[in-house]
Parts: structure tokens; sequence; C-alpha cells
């Protein structure tokens, strides 16, 4: 009789045949710590955002923004880890983890998109861009990621890891452009971050990806309504808090990175038309015409 009685679980998704082969030691630099940010003000950028223009902004699409002001103001955390030996990135360029449905199979997996130069693009490219990407990646209408789905389903489970930290070595550690092998360029840039908030929940903190080389990872929580104390007035409010949950790398960043873009990111989200920018007239015309 043995210990325990197993049965095997056969239907896996890709997303849960790449985390089999990732993580597979206990030495781990995850350094974690979270954030409270006070979220009334860019609540309401949000929803004036969405009347002037028509297009469904929502905090995601601040974060992308935000994160990328933080990153270009401190260019040390943007950076990449390859043979023991930290290189600075030129570009900002931020990962976010999307949601989606197998269309065989109907499981719930996981894909992702990237924002390309997060720091230079306006509200409204990245809104627009992101909602363009993730619903191709939902649709599975995104050919490159839906090969690679299908790849990683089809590999036995061993050999996974060797793969996966083979591509990692060729495309990060080695540096080389593989696009016409079918490899995409850079494909988790300089941060990855999920909404966890959109599922419910309210905190979590989200592993290290070795094989993504990214030393930043960000979990963003629900927005819920929280006692706080104005620092002028000591006087209690009642804010609306979004928690972000940090996991990073202490073998890139540390505690003076950390506090420097919590400051940051504070600035930005107690501001936001100043961060980001007015929001623009006319847009609306411009988004029904296309």
């Amino acid at each position: 009789m043995p210990n325990t009685e197993l049965t095997l679980k056969r239907d896996v998704s890709s997303f849960r045949m790449i985390a089999l082969g990732t993580w597979k030691t206990t030495k781990d630099p995850s350094v974690y710590g979270s954030l409270a940010l006070e979220v009334d003000k860019a609540l309401e950028y949000i929803e004036e955002f969405r009347a002037k223009t028509g297009r469904r902004l929502t905090l995601t699409h601040l974060m992308a923004k935000a994160v990328g002001m933080t990153l270009a103001e401190m260019p040390d955390a943007n950076a990449i880890l390859r043979f023991n030996r930290i290189y600075l990135r030129k570009d900002v360029d931020i990962f976010f983890q999307v949601m989606m449905t197998d269309p065989q199979t109907g499981q719930i997996d996981l894909s992702g998109l990237t924002i390309r130069h997060a720091d230079q693009k306006s509200i409204v490219e990245i809104a627009d861009e992101f909602q363009r990407v993730a619903d191709r990646v939902r649709a599975g209408k995104d050919e490159e990621k839906e090969a690679t789905r299908k790849t990683f389903k089809s590999l036995p489970g061993f050999a996974v890891g060797w793969i996966l930290d083979l591509i990692s070595i060729l495309i990060y550690g080695l540096n080389l452009d593989l696009r016409r092998f079918g490899l995409p360029r850079d494909p988790f840039g300089s941060v990855m971050v999920t909404n966890i908030g959109s599922l419910g929940l309210e905190e979590a903190y989200v592993p290290l990806v070795p094989y993504s080389r990214v030393p930043l990872l960000l979990a963003m929580g629900s927005v819920k309504k929280e006692p706080v104390v104005n620092e002028e007035t000591d006087a209690i409010e009642i804010k609306r808090v979004m928690r972000l949950f940090a996991t990073f790398d202490h073998r890139v960043l540390d505690g003076a990175h950390a506090a420097k873009m919590s400051k940051t990111l504070k600035q930005v989200f107690a501001d936001p038309w100043a961060s980001f920018g007015a929001i623009p007239e006319g847009v609306a015309e411009a988004a029904e015409a296309s």
C-alpha cells in the first residue's frame, strides 16, 4: 500500500507546465515588501478620462505608466543579472500577466503582454495598446504566444526546466536575438506586474521567475476603504487604498532602491493630472472613428 493515494493530473495547462519547470531550489534571493497607495485621486482621474475619451482606462494602465516613470527616475533598478554581473537596460518595458481560457480545454491559463517603452508612451497609447493586445491574447489570436503555449503543453515534464534554462541562457545570458527561430525578443521586460485585485484578492506576493531574469515583480491588490491619518491635520479620514506587493531579487535591488521607488509611486498617484498629463479633449471621436 502506498504512503498516499495519488492520481496523476494529466490535463495540465501550459502555464502550469512552465511553472513546474521553473522552481527547483531553496536558494532564494527574494525580498518582500508592500506599499499602501491612496487611489482616490487616481479613480477620479480614471472616471474623468473615461467620460472624456470613451476609453476604458483602469488602474492597471495607470500602473504601467507609473512603473515606467519610476524606473526612468531610478535607472539602477532597470537591470538584469548576467553571469553574476548587473547590466542596466536601455528601455523600460513592463510585462503584465493576462488571464485567459484555453480554447480547447476550457481551463484557466495565464499568458502575458509587454508594454514597450512604457515611460515614453502616453496614457492613451498605453490604454489602447493594452486593450488591443490583451483582447488578441485572450482570443487565442496571438500566434507567437499560442505557439509557445502549445509547445510547452506537449513537452514531457522532465524536459521543461532544461528547455527554460537553455532559452534563458541564449536570450538573456548570451543576449542573442532568436526571433528568426520563433523565440520572442525580451518577452518579460524590466518588471512583471499582475493585478490580483481583479480576482478579488486583497494581497499576495508573487515568486521570482528565474528564467525571465526579471528582478522585480509587483502584485496589485484590490481597492478597499481604510481609515487613514491625515499627516497635516492628524485627523482620521476614510480613503480608498490599494496595496502593492513587491518581490525583488536582493542580488540586484535593495532597500534603498525600494524606498526611492515607493516615494515616486506615491507622488505619482497623489496627483495623477500632474503625473500623467491633462486628459486630452476630442480623443473620444478618434476612438469611435477607429
